[in-house]
């Protein structure tokens, strides 16, 4: 196994080593900030030209562990589309492999700052936040005990940045899934402030559990 299981708030996880989480009870995938369309807002606002492939990307990655784990439902936890007007821009490939990925399964988009609405023509509900047990799912941390994306969490190990869970007492913290999404370390004020003791999941070839709170080898 290539994830680092552990329990939170009555909850039993696996993080994945591609930065999804996994839900065994509920047979449900967590993703967060999966940015498609990036390459076309950013040319479309006058930014850097980057070659269009992301979508795909990201969604074969993702296909890789609806292969491996056959969810019955997927969640997006908010930022899914790099902005609203990419959800009507998106590439016909990237939609079709999305329609491929939804069919059968319960797709469910939560709102985020980049798309907080629903994607138009594209499988799937939105949805705010959802409540799991306890625990709350939703974009950005706020009272915890929550599950959210947002921050694009990364840690560094053996002098290299990895994407990176955060998991604290209140606050699970999932990495960005897209392919061309930046990344704020662990210890980021913004992040510490959320997260100040508990555990950084590496994501790699294996996930890889560090502690967080008191000092470590780099």
């Amino acid at each position: 196994m290539n994830g680092y299981g552990f329990d939170f708030h009555g909850l039993r996880f696996e993080a994945r080593a591609s930065g999804a989480l996994w839900w065994p009870e509920g047979a449900a995938l967590i993703v967060a900030d999966l940015h498609l369309g990036k390459s076309e807002r950013m040319a479309r606002r006058g930014g850097p030209l980057l070659p269009p492939y992301e979508g795909l990307a990201t969604l074969e990655r993702l296909a890789g562990e609806i292969a491996a784990l056959d969810p019955q439902a997927v969640v997006s936890l908010g930022d899914g589309f790099d902005d609203m007007a990419a959800t009507e821009a998106l590439d016909p490939q990237v939609a079709g492999a999305l329609r491929r990925l939804a069919r059968g399964r319960d797709w469910i988009w939560i709102g985020g700052n980049h798309d907080p609405g629903a994607p138009a023509g594209l499988p799937g509900r939105a949805a705010d936040s959802l409540p799991l047990g306890r625990v709350t799912l939703r974009h950005e941390a706020a009272e915890g005990p929550d599950v959210s994306g947002h921050f694009h969490p990364v840690v560094r190990l053996a002098g290299e940045r990895h994407r990176a869970f955060l998991l604290g007492r209140d606050h699970l913290l999932l990495p960005a899934f897209g392919a061309y999404t930046g990344g704020l370390s662990h210890d980021d004020p913004a992040l510490a402030a959320l997260v100040p003791q508990g555990l950084a999941i590496a994501c790699g070839a294996r996930a890889i559990a560090l502690p967080l709170g008191r000092r470590r080898r780099s």
